[in-house]
């Protein structure tokens, strides 16, 4: 029976309007609970809280260079503050163990790529398992390595290099133990007969700062973190590991040109993600990345620097790396090296 006085409608009316509403709210919290939200909304929500992008080196190197140019537009983007942290150790092997048992959802890596698929075949224990616990988000840029030496070696190009280093002792620094540089080097050698000692160190900033105060003479490095020190004479230029000549060079010879035959390397920089980041997350993040990286200005910043922006999605990039973790499993067991 409808209530004939009015007030008793109303109030009819507000409970029966409060009764659906309450209805509603649980209802959308049922579908909540079985995952009825559509993945795009969730997508949208992450991330509520500041995103780390972890660096597994030390500072000044090629991926701290695009990690910090990046970081800015980056948290515009996701509306978040981006962080990033320095947490260099064992080849960069201490920084990515730490991303990949990250389980907050909001810890990434910038590292060489390359870098990261040596490890499985060069140390003999790894407290994680790359191609498992870690995946692709986004390519960002490549940059060939450069081989360089300090000024005062009297050499100007790899074969009076060559002929030097069979005559004078002659220390080679190494950014990390393992790494792509430290390989690169090697592979040089062997293809040329070249010989020098390895001095191990644990970045490659470092690497950098001896060659230049020529506590070492020979350095292989990527062209990112290197080009600056040779344009200003502190460094000399031997060749790049490029197949074609880099344009910001265009008079400096590659080393296959000089000698090398073959020879091609350089850093890829790429961002990784644990294994148990959903993947709608992995998506945007990688959109964004991508996005940010081909914009004209920040595309040209680092082409005056040296590095190319490259990019590729999750799919392509763990292809990518599987590739990479095969092509050097060879390079590593032709040179003997393996670590703890």
């Amino acid at each position: 029976m409808t209530p004939s006085n009015p007030a008793a409608r109303q109030r009819g009316a507000r409970i029966s309007c409060g009764s659906i509403t309450r209805r509603a709210a649980l209802a959308a919290a049922a579908i909540a609970a079985l995952g009825g939200i559509a993945p795009n909304a969730l997508a949208q929500a992450w991330p509520n809280k500041p995103l780390r992008i972890i660096v597994p080196y030390t500072p000044g190197g090629s991926s701290d260079i695009i990690a910090r140019a990046i970081s800015p537009m980056l948290s515009e983007a996701l509306k978040q503050p981006v962080i990033v942290e320095n947490k260099p150790g064992a080849s960069g092997n201490m920084g990515a163990d730490q991303t990949a048992k990250a389980s907050d959802g909001l810890t990434v890596m910038l590292c060489d790529v390359s870098a990261l698929a040596i490890s499985p075949s060069l140390y003999t224990r790894l407290a994680f398992d790359p191609s498992k616990d870690l995946k692709g988000v986004a390519m960002l840029a490549y940059s060939p390595h450069m081989l360089v030496v300090h000024p005062s070696v009297p050499a100007n190009n790899l074969k009076e290099l060559v002929e030097l280093s069979k005559k004078s002792k002659m220390d080679f620094a190494v950014t990390a133990m393992g790494s792509a540089p430290h390989l690169a080097g090697f592979q040089v050698a062997s293809l040329t007969g070249a010989k020098w000692e390895y001095i191990p160190y644990k970045g490659g900033s470092q690497a950098v700062t001896d060659t230049i105060a020529g506590q070492t003479q020979v350095l292989m490095n990527g062209m990112l973190a290197t080009l600056p020190f040779v344009q200003q004479n502190k460094l000399k230029v031997i060749g790049v590991s490029k197949a074609t000549r880099v344009p910001l060079l265009p008079n400096v010879p590659t080393l296959a040109e000089q000698g090398a035959t073959g020879f091609e390397s350089g850093t890829w920089q790429g961002i990784l993600a644990p294994a148990s980041m959903p993947k709608a997350n992995i998506d945007r993040l990688s959109a964004e990345l991508i996005r940010i990286i081909r914009s004209p200005d920040l595309r040209a910043r680092l082409a005056s620097q040296g590095a190319e922006v490259h990019t590729m999605g999750p799919a392509e990039m763990d292809a990518f790396f599987n590739k990479e973790r095969k092509s050097w499993a060879a390079v590593v067991a032709k040179s003997g090296l393996k670590l703890d």
